[in-house]
């Protein structure tokens, strides 16, 4: 008998699901609860063409989200330090 996914913490759900990998309704719970959902999320564009071709400006788009992200969480972690 399987488990009760939605009455699950969220830490339970994620070590049941890397101890059973291969259960789909587990991991489908596991990333229905992810932040942020879905309407809050920044979506971006594709790295390359379906033919591989990179496309510059969501690479440069992208990269420029990721150092922003980066400083961000090491603010963070200064300001939680002092």
């Amino acid at each position: 008998m399987k488990p009760n996914f939605e009455q699950m913490s969220t830490l339970e759900l994620k070590a049941y699901v890397l101890t059973h990998r291969n259960d789909e309704e587990a991991i489908r719970v596991l990333f229905s609860r992810r932040y942020p959902p879905d309407e809050e999320a920044t979506w971006y564009g594709p790295l390359v063409t379906a033919d591989g071709i990179p496309i510059e400006e969501n690479i440069r788009i992208a990269e420029e989200a990721i150092k922003q992200r980066v400083e961000k969480i090491n603010k963070n972690s200064l300001d939680s330090q002092n």
